[in-house]
């Protein structure tokens, strides 16, 4: 690319993706049209891909596949060039997590750009409200991204309640990694025993992962974006 190609394409508008990621976009539509929402809410201008996006690879690189990893990258590298995207935005902390650590793209985990533009939302009023709210471990421990939720909950007047084990110390729901996948028995006893040991009957996450973990067990628990919309 020569230096005056260079100086025009530094110089187009932002072109921004927002991308679910499977397990939204397979077992959550709600969700994912929730957050479509809340975008559109938020004024920004953005696409989706739809049925021809690729996943981000995040499950076959936890399962040990580097070569179909790499291969995925590339495929996703070169739909992401063919439709000029700059930026992602995903609720995805897995998928934020991958594109952050080994995509050369910008990557926002939509928390990051609700806070930012929070001005632009009529915001329900959930004035005396208590609240677990748990970290996921790909927004929490491995992408520093603790406090963007937690504001978010505040400016619904909720009163956030902390888990003993939370921020960097968060305890995995159980699902994470494909352990629910491969052993399910396992996963199941690790979210009963946190469950048991908070004493939680009502609980947060901004994880779509960590939301279907939970919504197996006999709390009430809830998606971000539900007390939003």
């Amino acid at each position: 690319m020569s230096f005056l190609n260079s100086i025009k394409q530094a110089l187009l508008p932002e072109k921004t993706l927002y991308y679910p990621g499977c397990i939204t976009k397979f077992a959550l539509s709600e969700i994912e049209d929730n957050y479509t929402e809340i975008l559109k809410l938020l004024n920004i201008n953005f696409i989706k891909l739809k049925e021809i996006e690729y996943c981000c690879g995040s499950p076959i690189l936890n399962a040990g596949y580097k070569e179909e990893f790499r291969e995925i990258i590339e495929k996703n590298t070169e739909l992401l060039r063919e439709h000029k995207i700059t930026k992602i935005i995903t609720n995805c902390p897995a998928c934020y997590n991958t594109f952050n650590k080994y995509y050369n793209i910008k990557v926002e985990h939509i928390t990051q750009t609700i806070i930012n533009n929070i001005d632009k939302l009529i915001l329900k009023d959930f004035e005396g409200k208590e609240i677990y709210y748990h970290d996921p471990c790909y927004l929490g421990r491995y992408s520093q991204i603790y406090d963007e939720p937690r504001n978010i909950l505040k400016a619904l007047n909720i009163e956030v309640q902390e888990l003993s084990l939370n921020r960097e110390r968060s305890q995995c729901c159980g699902a994470g990694g494909n352990v629910k996948a491969n052993l399910p028995k396992t996963s199941n006893k690790i979210v009963e025993s946190l469950i048991k040991r908070e004493k939680i009957t009502e609980l947060i996450t901004c994880c779509p992962m960590c939301f279907i973990q939970f919504k197996n067990t006999d709390i009430k628990v809830y998606e971000l974006s539900q007390l939003i919309i």
